[in-house]
């Protein structure tokens, strides 16, 4: 997912037409390969996942896509499935709308409700998202595993539209907390529901580009609430109308998605194999059928479905490991100062001349839209390996930069030069890698049995860290100052980037049932 940030002055926080393919008929057998599991395996621990960092263990007969099959198939292979995923991905465009909805108004709200000049009541105005978020995410895992996507993302809606609507009728603080706090516990499910569905319906070649829309549907929502809030200027009510229409998406993803597919995967761990094969052969194309069942069966003979786990396996491995490297990449990504940077930037963007709050927060928002569409190029073709580390790596020389520029004397101009380069570098550099690919890479190496509590667990870590950089960052650079505040960003994108190197491996063009077949000894144990 994304790369999710908010920021305040005084607080940080963080279809009708589906195109489908023929119907499914009899195909010849010779045409599907049968999934060959292997007769024993060694041991594998927490450590496997550094023992070949480029490619995961050929355990099966490997269906995997190369570089020359990208570049000679680009075909329109994706676009079955791109109205679902569109759909879904509506859900980021209104976490995006939010963002930047209540980045500029706050100061109207506050004068209008009577809590101006409380930079306490303001800053909980911002918190109380969060904590929405935070217990949206912990139920998501639970709710899907019982009612399917389908379901769970037309529930969710719910609090989306009522929150969005008592907000922009609050007449009261009470009133525009209980709708924040909605919108929070909206925003939180989906943001965990929207990778894990993409992951499990997007054909295997454009996995990873098609779980880059989430990225692109923030920064999609961010940029639109920017340009409508140009009218804030002029009508100190328009937050209302805003609110207003930041309900229209949640309406556009209840009716939306009732056309919308479920999981295969979900499907067929509910037991409905036949509706699982038609969704199969519309997507994937019919010739994928008789394999990818054979993939899920597999894995739920040996794992069993998700529909009767519980949390108290997360703690048992393999899962376990893959729960712990989820909330470490959250962390870190957190740690790393998007949020933070994300709020200086108005300052940096000031001190170079450019005072209208506004413009500057568009300009980072184009930022983050261009290394979004960058990332939705390249994740299927260099892999997720190259994207992440790359990634951090550019953020810390672009947290350097910065703080070279503000500890060293210079001339004037060219430190404020410095400081927009290095701050539009590390935006940049975050869409591209970070921010993505974290929400892609997560759902692919949790197990089918535990995906959706996997990212349940990564994602409340990532909502703690984004409340706690929030409410610490500005007393830190107060005692610190900048400098040394950024300098640390700097020092975890350098181990982000280390602990990616050491303890993911490579998933493009592989499915998620030969991931995890791969990465799961226990599977060969139990045949």
């Amino acid at each position: 997912m994304l790369a999710t940030a908010t920021v305040s002055h005084r607080w940080i926080t963080p279809f009708s037409g589906i195109r489908t393919a023929p119907p499914l008929t009899s195909a010849n057998p010779s045409l599907y390969r049968p999934l060959r599991l292997p007769t024993s395996s060694p041991q594998i621990d927490f450590k496997a996942y550094c023992t070949n960092k480029s490619q995961l263990p050929e355990v099966i007969n490997s269906t995997s896509v190369t570089k020359e099959e990208i570049n000679q198939n680009d075909d329109v292979g994706w676009l079955p499935a791109f109205p679902h995923i569109l759909v879904a991905s509506m859900s980021n465009f209104l976490f995006g709308f939010h963002i930047g909805l209540m980045n500029g108004p706050i100061l109207s709200i506050a004068k209008e409700l009577g809590f101006e000049g409380n930079s306490i009541l303001e800053g909980f105005v911002v918190s109380i998202f969060i904590a929405g978020a935070f217990l949206g995410s912990a139920g998501a895992g639970y709710v899907v595993d019982k009612l399917g996507f389908r379901r769970t993302l037309q529930v969710d809606t719910l609090p989306l539209i009522l929150g969005a609507i008592l907000s922009a009728q609050a007449n009261s603080l009470d009133q525009l907390l209980w709708g924040r706090f909605f919108v929070g516990l909206g925003i939180g499910a989906n943001a965990v529901l929207v990778p894990i569905y993409i992951s499990e319906v997007a054909p295997t070649k454009y996995r990873g580009s098609l779980g880059s829309v989430c990225q692109i549907g923030t920064c999609t929502g961010i940029i639109a609430s920017l340009c409508l809030g140009v009218f804030s200027e002029s009508d100190p009510h328009w937050w209302r109308t805003m609110l207003y229409i930041a309900s229209v998406p949640g309406f556009i993803i209840a009716s939306g998605m009732q056309f919308a597919v479920d999981s295969p995967r979900w499907l067929c761990k509910a037991g409905r194999l036949n509706d699982a094969k038609q969704v199969i052969a519309n997507l994937w194309g019919p010739s994928e059928v008789e394999k990818s069942i054979e993939e899920f069966q597999s894995v739920l003979k040996n794992d069993g479905g998700d529909l009767d786990s519980s949390w108290s396996e997360l703690l048992e491995e393999p899962h376990s490991r893959v729960a712990l490297i989820g909330g470490s990449l959250f962390v870190l990504q957190q740690f790393a100062g998007i949020n933070a940077v994300l709020y200086f930037s108005s300052l940096t963007f000031k001190d170079a001349g450019i005072t209208n709050g506004a413009l500057a927060s568009l300009y980072v928002g184009l930022t983050n839209f261009a290394g979004a569409l960058c990332a939705l190029y390249l994740v299927d073709r260099e892999g997720r390996l190259k994207l992440i580390i790359g990634s951090y790596l550019g953020m810390a020389i672009a947290m350097f930069l910065v703080v070279y520029a503000i500890s060293f004397p210079i001339d004037e101009e060219l430190r404020s030069n410095l400081s927009i380069l290095g701050t539009i570098l590390y935006m940049l550099t975050f869409a591209i890698g970070a921010g993505p690919v974290t929400g892609v890479i997560i759902p692919e190496l949790s197990s089918s049995r535990t995906r959706g509590k996997i990212m349940s667990f990564s994602f409340s870590v990532h909502w703690v860290c984004n409340f706690l950089v929030g409410l610490f960052f500005l007393k830190l650079t107060e005692k610190f100052g900048v400098a040394p505040v950024y300098g640390s960003f700097g020092a975890v994108s350098i181990l982000a980037a280390l602990f990616s190197y050491s303890f993911l491996v490579e998933t493009k063009g592989r499915s998620l049932e030969e991931i995890e077949l791969s990465l799961n000894s226990n599977f060969a144990k139990r045949d």
